[in-house]
């Protein structure tokens, strides 16, 4: 009967990850019922649908039933716009969609941040309230803590996914879906669902009514995705973390400023393998069922400026910042001044978007300035057009290290430890202990190398050993699965660490 309990309730302690036994488990029966039923559209639809919101009742508890009022709201007003043709009317519809949108993303997530910003202002002393709390123990006679707003899952990206649906309607990019359960099934697809790629609507629309079609090409570069995930996620990013990263950024001073530039330059890597794995691993999962989803991730790290690092890193969201942010704002239509007030502005909330706290209000900001420094720049830089090698891998190398800089507060717990990290660096960098640092942690450093030259490859030779594994036989490639599980079981040194990205 417990164990029962524990594959039917949700735990805080056990989230459902893409780590776990447990999810492969379920994936397993997931996709054994799937290739039954999969030439039901209807049938299939809405059995994908029940499995995403148990995913996601799974993955953050009673906060599925916020991921169904998306669906229903969201879905009827789309439904209003499409039908409406007075552009007042479909003007407010659309704007109601965004409020309501932006409204339940902020006060589930912004309310602790502008309550102590505010406090902090004005010397007030207001505390969050948690109104649905109030309200359920008050109908239903539950116990919830009305003092403690609970951050639910992922809701960064579905309410992200659901504007996409009614502004393109809006816009008349897309017609409606055909029923309450598909668009249920676009908005809550479990695969990317707590931590995306961001799916518009679209893109992924258009395939809930296409016949399943997977050739084997397509099975072997699934395969290989997930595979891929699993390694950047848990030989590279899960055991920087465990064994340097998460001990250095949780007491700066209690290392040297050399260690602490070592984790800086480690949690860049730990970071991209963290949410580029978690993509991979989705993408590969929905392939698997024959659904498409966007590339999210190119090789950012190769980025020779911050605009185009912007085009490599977290594609889906970079390119709906763009199209539903900063080109409404007036994007580059109105002057050099104004253009670059927008991107400003685009990279600021960008920062907000990814945690509600001033250092990613400052690691969005500090990655505008970069942008527009580098406007300027390349306007009088005698290298900019070079063809020279060593012009280009400057570039890269200037750009890579900007972006570990501002990583110190889009890792950093406060303020104040990201004021301890730089400061070790800077007056404490202890250049006598590196030898001793680099032999007691030779392990950490060889994976971070490993890491670093494995993103660096040329695209050409990724693409080699890409299409080789897609091309071999089955039986050759069930013995790289073994071998790739059994290299991560040996790198498995502490319980299993939570995506990243979960939290924003």
């Amino acid at each position: 009967m417990t164990g029962i309990r524990d594959i039917l309730l949700y735990s805080a302690e056990k989230p459902l990850l893409f780590t776990q036994l447990y999810f492969w488990i379920f994936f397993a029966i997931i996709l054994a019922i799937y290739s039954v039923i999969y030439p039901y559209r209807s049938f299939r639809n809405l059995f994908l649908f029940i499995v995403s919101i148990f995913f996601y009742w799974k993955t953050s508890g009673i906060f599925f039933l916020l991921l169904i009022f998306t669906t229903f709201s969201d879905f009827y007003i789309g439904n209003f716009i499409f039908r409406s043709q007075k552009p007042l009317a479909r003007k407010l519809l659309v704007s109601l969609s965004v409020i309501l949108n932006l409204g339940i993303l902020s006060y589930f997530k912004y309310s602790y941040f502008f309550t102590n910003s505010i406090n902090k202002l004005f010397n007030t002393s207001f505390e969050p309230y948690n109104f649905l709390a109030d309200f359920s123990n008050a109908i239903t006679g539950s116990h919830f803590d009305i003092s403690v707003i609970g951050l639910p899952v992922g809701i960064s990206f579905f309410t992200f996914q659901a504007i996409s649906y009614t502004v393109d309607m809006y816009r008349k990019k897309i017609e409606p879906v055909r029923n309450v359960i598909d668009f249920g099934f676009y908005v809550s697809f479990f695969p990317q669902l707590v931590a995306g790629p961001i799916v518009r609507a679209s893109e992924f629309i258009p395939q809930l009514y296409k016949r399943f079609h997977l050739t084997t090409e397509e099975f072997g570069y699934s395969i290989f995705l997930i595979l891929s995930g699993l390694m950047k996620k848990m030989f590279i990013g899960d055991y920087l973390a465990v064994n340097l990263i998460d001990r250095v950024f949780a007491n700066p001073i209690g290392y040297s400023g050399f260690e602490n530039l070592m984790a800086l330059y480690g949690y860049s890597l730990q970071v991209y393998c963290d949410f580029s794995g978690y993509t991979d691993i989705a993408i590969g999962i929905s392939l698997l069922m024959g659904f498409r989803l966007p590339r999210n991730f190119n090789s950012p790290y190769k980025a020779d400026n911050l605009g185009n690092f912007w085009k490599r890193w977290h594609i889906s969201l970079s390119s709906w910042l763009k199209d539903y942010l900063y080109i409404p704002l007036g994007g580059n239509r109105h002057g050099e001044f104004r253009t670059n007030i927008n991107l400003m502005l685009t990279m600021v909330l960008g920062g907000l978007w990814h945690g509600a706290s001033w250092q990613f209000v400052i690691w969005g900001g500090l990655n505008g300035i970069g942008i527009l420094v580098y406007k300027y720049w390349k306007r009088i830089s005698p290298y900019e057009h070079s063809t020279h090698w060593t012009a280009h891998l400057w570039k890269v190398f200037l750009t890579f290290n900007f972006i570990t800089f501002t990583r110190i507060w889009f890792r950093s717990d406060s303020m104040e430890h990201a004021n301890q990290l730089m400061s070790q660096i800077w007056n404490n960098f202890n250049f006598s202990i590196i030898p001793q640092v680099l032999l007691s942690f030779k392990f950490v450093f060889l994976i971070m190398l490993f890491g670093y030259i494995m993103h660096w490859l040329p695209g050409s030779f990724k693409a080699w050993y890409r299409e080789w594994f897609i091309r071999t036989p089955v039986y050759a490639k069930a013995g790289i699965v073994v071998g790739i599980i059994f290299v991560i079981y040996q790198s498995w040194s502490a319980g299993l660490q939570p995506f990243i990205y979960f939290q924003f």
